[in-house]
């Protein structure tokens, strides 16, 4: 995941005529793809609508989009239509980038609450988010029966993941694994009752988060808790697929990699487990951005209606694993595909991981910061991640 912006925006965003043309015109979209499967399935949908429509489109899949975005924007050439990351909506947002365009659309209030409010910025709903992603937590079913484990075992809470984690770690596996940074760590912070940022205040350093730290530092002293790293793999999905961990924590992209690398891995998703404050995850998402005062804001607001339709949304599942961002398209596909109920039931309950104009350097020092540092000690990692997140959002405040 993109941790910041490259280059600084230093340009306007392009002006013009009132963008009101829907028709005859030259769309440029660009995407940041997981794959030949995302890139297609969004190239044929585009030009679907550009037949229907009279207009055409090029897609475009980043090498690096943050960076490519950001290159657009300085350059005083942005795209018509991109996907714009999560975690930098709010600063394109903050420095007056990307029209606030979504609550003109039609289907402005069937997206999912979670995912309107990751894309509200000063009470404006900016941009349409184009589907969502929450993370679960996924279990090797082969290593879950060899270690005697029934449905009755799938843990519930933080006591049950310790309990499970510590009957599947063997020799050759560890019970648990994930990545070592804030976008997984902090879902514990939220299921202890914490988080990073809330009503407009830093509260990286609170108890809550501590508690967190703590139990899964417990879990690393027992043996049942292993990062990827330590696993010689990339990321969890890895090695999961390897069979070096037997349960992970990951969105539903984990799909489409154990059948492209992994084809025999079978596990099932089921929610995360419940901290002592209650459930929670995190919500990712994209959304379809459009500059400033384009000239080709209608025909881009016209091609968002028509790519965020439950149809087209369900479409893009089937083609890539996405979840649709609609409440109704999201409900289809949890019939669809009732495997990934999990991530479904998620959004209920999501937070969003912090994003606001500024924070992304200091998510990143946090992670740094993990590596070298560890969990053992809570207040060493917190408090300097309050620190840079204080100094974030005071700028970014004025």
């Amino acid at each position: 995941m993109a941790t910041g912006l490259v280059i600084t925006l230093a340009a306007c965003s392009p002006g013009g005529n009132d963008g009101g043309e829907t028709t005859g015109q030259e769309l440029s979209i660009l995407i940041g793809s997981s794959g030949d499967a995302e890139t297609t399935a969004v190239t044929e949908a585009a030009e679907a609508w550009a037949d229907e429509t009279g207009n055409t489109v090029e897609v475009i899949a980043a090498n690096d989009l943050v960076q490519q975005l950001g290159q657009g924007f300085s350059g005083n050439n942005p795209p018509d239509l991109f996907y714009m990351p999560w975690d930098q909506f709010q600063t394109y947002a903050d420095q007056g980038f990307i029209e606030p365009y979504a609550d003109d659309l039609e289907n402005a209030d069937q997206f999912l609450p979670a995912l309107r409010e990751q894309f509200t910025y000063e009470d404006r709903f900016y941009c349409a988010p184009k589907d969502f992603s929450t993370l679960a937590l996924q279990i090797n079913t082969a290593a879950w029966e060899a270690a005697g484990l029934t449905d009755a075992d799938v843990p519930t809470d933080w006591e049950g993941l310790q309990a499970v984690a510590q009957q599947l770690t063997t020799d050759d596996q560890v019970g648990l694994s994930m990545g070592r940074e804030y976008q997984r760590i902090g879902t514990f912070m939220g299921q202890a009752g914490g988080g990073v940022y809330e009503d407009g205040e830093v509260t990286a350093d609170s108890p809550e988060n501590a508690e967190a730290l703590t139990y899964l530092q417990g879990l690393i002293d027992a043996g049942v808790l292993a990062y990827p790293q330590d696993l010689e793999a990339g990321w969890a999905g890895e090695a999961f697929g390897l069979g070096s961990a037997a349960m992970v924590i990951e969105g539903p992209w984990i799909n489409g990699a154990m059948v492209n690398d992994f084809p025999d891995r079978e596990f099932i998703s089921v929610e995360l487990p419940e901290g002592p404050a209650g459930p929670s995850t995190f919500a990712f998402s994209n959304c379809w951005g459009i500059p400033v005062e384009s000239d080709t804001r209608d025909a881009a607001v016209d091609l968002v209606e028509y790519l965020t339709a439950d149809e087209q949304q369900l479409a893009f599942a089937e083609a890539f694993g996405v979840i649709p961002s609609t409440e109704s398209g999201s409900q289809a596909y949890a019939d669809q595909f009732p495997e990934n109920a999990a991530f479904v039931a998620g959004v209920e309950y999501a937070q969003s991981p912090v994003a606001f104009a500024g924070s992304a350097p200091a998510v990143a020092d946090f992670n740094s910061s993990l590596e070298t540092q560890g969990l053992a000690d809570p207040a060493a990692v917190l408090g300097p991640f309050q620190e840079n997140l204080e100094a974030a959002a005071a700028e970014a405040n004025g």
